[in-house]
Formats: structure tokens, sequence, C-alpha cells
């Protein structure tokens, strides 16, 4: 075993390190123990949201594979924030903020320890970049493993998530829906243990990392209580000890062409635009260079080809069903829109792996090639004099391609709900959300409250909306985000004002506003930079340091920013 413990014989081998032994054997662990490979069970445990609480299940599972394959797991938790539960308050704020704190914790504590090998457990959205983060950075043998999808839940004899709750809230307020049903609503929608269950940004970030090759295909889509996820957290265990032994390492694995295989699947499956700022983000821990265009042009040669929610018809249990990840790789790899080549933590190549996939007969979920939802993926990148930089938006043939209107202007998300709740939004508007990007929010708050609430009301068709902010995965209709610069900068969306004309135009790849250049520099000379809204802690640390969106809205270092 000598020469899988790198690492941890540093920490712990010879008569210098007795007193590092003493204390951990304090914690139980022996002479045999300390004389096998270290291996670091990364948790994102919590016990204030679904997506993580059966995690620890999980970890027990890892941990006593680990020991049947020769090494010594040691569990650590770090954090994590529910976006559902904060969601349209000021406590959103610190869910974009927590993949950061997810990853420097990590990779903290692994450092700290020097550990052999590593594998990082994740549930809700910002842990599962956070992790993969992290493990790119300390480039050790490592994988990540994905809790799982929640079961959807029953409400007048059909399927609903949380997408549903949100969206209810507004057809309350618009008198299409009893607050008695709303109740009767939030009692079913979650039923148990498990991440939100459409191809929100949970599901499409832990089908990303599979297609990336970070997470064995074929866990990432066994929902969360199915008893096949104990098996997945047993192989997982087996797993991170077989590449100990083959020294594969995750930059290895991440490569260019990985990521575009990655990019290729969330474009596939009409997921979430959450996963433009983390595979940004991911990119550049692992020193592949990546930029928001090659998302727009990697989608526009990608069919779409599964009919998920929020926009399609069906969740992520029935991917599952139907054949899971491996079946949509597979059909990247029949439309020859995967790099076959790549290397995944399994040791066989993502080209290998969707030759193994399996198609369940007559299933409906995901298209074939020659029937698929639309001939180009869900993720749009528009430019233009609002977003010179850049913003994203998701297209799944539901929404209008273009739409011309008068902007309503709102310098935070509650100024906007009030006025959805209150019925003030009217057809034709340009709703526009500002100073809640990743420097002015700080943190980049997601708007699910008020896309849904447009949405309950009927206005989904026939509203659009900017904002320097970001959407939920759950979010549908005409919605901007991560529109750059953002308003806390000076970008021109702090320029605009009540009545301005805002026109997208999908096909151009258009974002601009009826104003000369001359009336921009005006209104820009009498701009002034608003006070921060934390002057203290990690909210005005991150955004002293935080990057733009177009940048995955990073905070570390790469050796280029210095």
């Amino acid at each position: 075993m000598r020469d899988l413990r790198r690492h941890s014989r540093v920490l712990l081998d010879g008569p210098d390190r007795a007193p590092a032994r003493a204390m951990l054997k304090a914690v139980g662990l022996t002479d045999r123990d300390l004389r096998r490979p270290l291996i670091a069970i990364a948790n994102t445990w919590i016990e204030v949201m679904p997506c993580n609480f059966h995690l620890r299940r999980l970890s027990e599972r890892v941990k006593a594979w680990v020991r049947a394959a020769g090494g010594t797991p040691i569990e650590f938790n770090t954090i994590a924030v529910s976006d559902g539960v904060s969601m349209g308050t000021e406590g959103m704020k610190a869910s974009l903020v927590s993949r950061e704190v997810i990853a420097d914790s990590i990779e903290l504590v692994v450092r700290g320890h020097l550990f052999d090998g590593v594998v990082a457990l994740s549930g809700c959205d910002k842990t599962i970049p956070g992790t993969v983060m992290a493990l790119l950075r300390l480039n050790l043998p490592s994988l990540m493993l994905y809790g799982g999808s929640i079961d959807p839940g029953r409400f007048d004899g059909r399927d609903v998530t949380i997408q549903d709750v949100f969206e209810a809230v507004g057809a309350c307020a618009a008198g299409r829906m009893r607050v008695q049903d709303l109740h009767r609503l939030e009692d079913r929608a979650c039923p148990g243990p498990g991440a939100c269950g459409g191809q929100f940004t949970a599901n499409t970030m832990a089908m990303a990392i599979e297609v990336l090759g970070l997470s064995p295909m074929g866990s990432a889509s066994v929902p969360a209580m199915d008893p096949r996820k104990d098996t997945v957290a047993r192989d997982a265990g087996k797993l991170v000890m077989a590449l100990l032994r083959r020294d594969l390492r995750p930059r290895r694995i991440v490569t260019r062409q990985a990521i575009e295989n990655a990019i290729a699947a969330v474009a596939a499956t009409g997921g979430s635009t959450n996963s433009v700022l983390h595979l940004l983000a991911i990119a550049r821990e692992a020193g592949v260079p990546l930029v928001i265009d090659d998302f727009d042009r990697i989608s526009s040669r990608t069919p779409l080809v599964a009919d998920l929610k929020p926009w399609g018809r069906y969740v992520a249990t029935d991917l599952y069903r139907a054949g899971g990840v491996g079946l949509v790789v597979k059909r990247l790899l029949e439309a020859g829109r995967l790099h076959p080549r790549a290397l995944t933590v399994t040791g066989r190549t993502i080209g290998e792996e969707a030759t193994r996939a399996t198609e369940t007969r007559g299933q409906p979920v995901v298209r074939p090639l020659r029937d698929p939802l639309r001939p180009t993926g869900g993720l749009v990148v528009l430019r233009g004099n609002l977003a010179r930089e850049g913003c994203v938006v998701k297209i799944t043939g539901h929404e209008p391609l273009a739409h011309r209107g008068p902007a309503r202007i709102f310098d935070c998300e509650e100024k906007a709900f009030r006025a959805v709740q209150r019925r003030q939004i009217r057809p034709g508007d340009v709703v526009v959300i500002r100073y809640e990007g990743p420097k002015g929010g700080p943190g980049m708050r997601e708007m699910l409250a008020v896309t849904a609430a447009l949405v309950g009301q009927g206005l989904g068709q026939s509203v659009a909306l900017l904002t320097d902010g970001r959407f939920s995965g759950a979010t549908r209709g005409l919605m901007a985000g991560h529109v750059a610069p953002e308003a806390a900068v000076g970008g021109p969306i702090a320029l605009l004002r009540d009545g301005d004309l805002v026109s997208f135009d999908v096909k151009r790849r258009r974002l601009t506003v009826e104003l000369s250049s001359a009336e921009l520099r005006r209104r820009r000379a009498r701009w002034k930079i608003p006070a921060p809204r934390y002057t203290t802690g990690v909210m005005a640390k991150y955004a002293a340091l935080v990057s733009s969106a177009s940048e995955g809205a990073v905070t570390g270092f790469d050796g280029t920013d210095r």
C-alpha cells in the first residue's frame, strides 16, 4: 500500500509523526487503519433541505466499501444552502456564494490532512459544481457521487414538482387557484428526500458531471430513494480505490472535449442556464479555455431530444426508467455530437459508455434523432447594446423567439415580485430586475419566485424578463439572465428607465434597447456607483473578489489573474 499513500505517509509515518497518530487513534483509528490510504469522504449533508438530507446514509455505504477495498475512509462535512427554501428572500444571495465556500472548504480539509483520494457527495444545486471545483484543484484520484432526484408528488391525479408550487403562488394571486388548494399542493409536491425532480439545476449539473466523466455512468439518474442508490454508493467506494491504484486524476479526465460533451448533454435535454456559470467555473479550475459563446455554438448544433420539465412532460425519475443519462449520451453519439474518446472515472471512454446504454422499449422521454423536439439545443447566448458580454436564454420551442416592449424597471427582486403579485405587470411588458448580479446582489439571486408567478398568472407567453441575476432551472418563458456587464459595475442595464423599448431577437442573438449610443453615454455620465449592500463578512468579501457572470462568477485565481 506504500505507493498508494503518496500523501498520507508524510502525515503519519515515522517516529516524529507519533503526535498525529495519537490524535487519530483518539477518534477510533488503529495502526492497521493508519497503514492504509486515507480517503476523504466530503459530504454536503444538511437537514435544511430534502436534496441532501439522505447523504449520511449514502456516505455510510461509501465508507464501508472503501474499507473493504483496502482504504481508510474519513468523513467530514461542508456547508449547503437550499435554493428552494431561500428563494425570493435575502437568504438566496448566499446560494451562489456557497459554491465557492464548498470548494474552498473541501480543498482546505483535504490539503490540511494529506488525504490520498476523495469521494465527494453532492445533492442540491451548488454542491455539485462546488465539489467538482475542489476535486480539480486538489487533482487527487477522486470522484463525485450525486444523491439523486426526488420522486414526483401526486396532486389531483398528476405528477407535480416544486416548480408547480412556485407557479401556483402566481395562480393564487391571480385568483386562478384557491388558497386551500395551494396548501394541498405544498403538502404533496415533495414526498421525500432527493433533489428537485425536473431537469432543473441539480439534475442538469449531475448529468453534466456524469457526461464530463467525474461521476460513473449510470450513477446520477438513479433516484434518491431507489434501493439501487445504495449499490451506486457501494460501487463509488470501490471505484475510488481503483482510481488510486491507476493514479487516474480529475485533470486527466476534464479536457476540452469532455467539457464540450457536458455542454452538449445540457443542450440536448433543455437543461438549466446555471450550467453556463458552473461549467465556466469548472473549466477554469481544470485549466481548460472556455468562453460563454461556446455554449451557443455547441447548442446550435445539438438536437433537443429529452422531453423534460420545466417545459416538457417528464421528470428525472421518468428519464431513469427510460434509460438514464446513458441514453442521452447514446443519442449524442448517434448524432455525431459526442467526442467518444474522452475518458471517464470508470476507466472506459464516454463512447464505450454510450454503446453500453440500454433503452426501455417504447419510452417517450428521449426522442429518436429522426424526430427531435427541436433541431437545436436549449442554450442561447444573446448580445447587443444591453449585454456586451452576453446573456443566457433557454429556448425549448415553447417560448416566443422575439419580443418588443416597454421596460418595467426594478432595482431588486422583492420590488418586482410585489408588482407581479399586485398584478401591475401587463402583457407586452419587459420586466427588468437589476443590481442582482454577482457583485451587485451580491450573490446573483435566482428569480424563480418572479418568473413562476408570471407563468402562474398566465403571462408566460406575453411578458419577457431580463436580469443581471440568474434563474432557477425551473424557470420557463422568454427570460434573459446573467446580463453582463451587470448594473453594479455600470453595465447598460443600469441605464434603463421605465418605458424604454427593449427588444429580444433570439434568431439574430440580439438583446437591445432602442436608444442611441449618445443617449447611453449621457445617462452613464450621470450614473453613480451604488453603495455596497454589505460592508463586512463573507458577502462583502465575495463582492470584492467575484468576476463577471460571463466568466462564471468565480473568485479564485488560476495564475492568469496575477
